[in-house]
């Protein structure tokens, strides 16, 4: 499949190097306004460098959309419309007027188009969905050091919305209330934000997320009644937690007994009271290479995408209603 990516800043080179090494895909062309990185990836990868993404070539099979999100629309339509299949990256685009018009253009051109939420993704994510859990409770925690890429959104569209997806993804429902807080720190947009969501069947969510940080987290945890997972992105870990086989008459006897022999007891805890499992995720894809897979598996077969432009589209608007929130109350 000939492929070509349109900005190869940061992430862009990554999508070129992955599809570089894809034996079902071709890497033709990488495109950038800047044309010393253009060339320079170009060189690297073995493919024609562009300024203009209206140059690229008619024959192309798929297309990643990696340049920064106020030119989503502008990238993306044009190619949409020619029936060409686009992975736009996340945030779909940077406002849902331009999210319409990708859509509209998709529709148009009888194009596949996917949304580059990665988190969909994680091994630990793909596992949890396997078990069919039902989630009542719902926490994030996703913090940064400052980068200095995707200033021209707030930390809710640069890394929010990847915590936002997964919970619109995880819960069958639609929201009943959005309560928002955060502000500026290093930006002139919001650079911390905290977020509860309460959904219509009961489900609550609470999300946090920084990019002003001194150290990287990326924390997803999810309560039923079956059980609780907790899943760290950022070291590819991931526990459930369910009742053991003894649970009934262990819990009783955790009543009575001393705490020094509770101590020393830690390993009947775990294994007969409680079903501690650790997530089989070694050896797994990584998410961005999973994902580019599931877009080449589009192309060639036809089939919906595993994150839909209406997926990216909720998502962004979730993020809207929340950042318009922040920004009413700015510090």
């Amino acid at each position: 499949m000939k492929m070509a990516v349109v900005g190869v800043g940061h992430l862009g080179r990554i999508h070129a190097k992955i599809y570089s090494e894809n034996p079902r895909a071709s890497l033709v062309a990488v495109v950038d306004a800047n044309p010393e990185c253009a060339g320079a990836v170009a060189e690297e990868f073995g493919c024609q460098a562009l300024t203009s993404a209206g140059d690229l070539p008619l024959d192309l099979d798929g297309v990643s959309i990696v340049v920064p999100t106020q030119a989503h629309a502008a990238t993306a339509v044009p190619l949409l419309e020619r029936g060409i299949p686009c992975l736009v990256e996340k945030p779909m685009a940077a406002s849902l007027a331009d999210a319409d018009a990708i859509l509209a253009a998709a529709e148009q051109g009888g194009a596949i188009l996917s949304v580059g939420h990665v988190e969909r993704f994680q091994p630990g994510v793909r596992k949890v969905r396997e078990m069919g859990m039902q989630p009542r409770f719902i926490e994030c925690h996703r913090l940064a050091p400052f980068s200095f890429r995707s200033m021209d959104v707030g930390v809710v569209h640069d890394l929010m919305i990847h915590d936002l997806d997964l919970i619109l993804h995880m819960v069958d429902s639609e929201i009943e209330s959005v309560d928002s807080a955060g502000g500026a720190i290093l930006t002139e947009v919001e650079d911390m934000a905290s977020v509860r969501i309460v959904f219509k069947n009961g489900a609550r969510a609470n999300i946090s997320a920084s990019r002003a940080s001194l150290e990287p987290m990326r924390r997803f945890r999810m309560f039923s009644s079956e059980g609780y997972v907790s899943l760290d992105f950022q070291k590819n870990y991931g526990i459930y937690i369910t009742r053991g086989p003894e649970w009934d008459t262990g819990r009783v006897a955790l009543r009575t007994l001393d705490p020094i022999v509770l101590a020393l007891r830690k390993d009947w805890i775990q294994e007969k009271v409680l079903k501690v499992t650790e997530l089989e995720l070694a050896g797994e894809q990584r998410p961005l290479q999973a994902e580019l897979d599931a877009f080449l598996d589009c192309i060639e077969t036809g089939q919906a995408p595993e994150v839909t432009g209406h997926d990216g589209r909720r998502a962004l608007a979730l993020a809207e209603q929340i950042s318009t929130a922040i920004r009413e109350q700015a510090w």
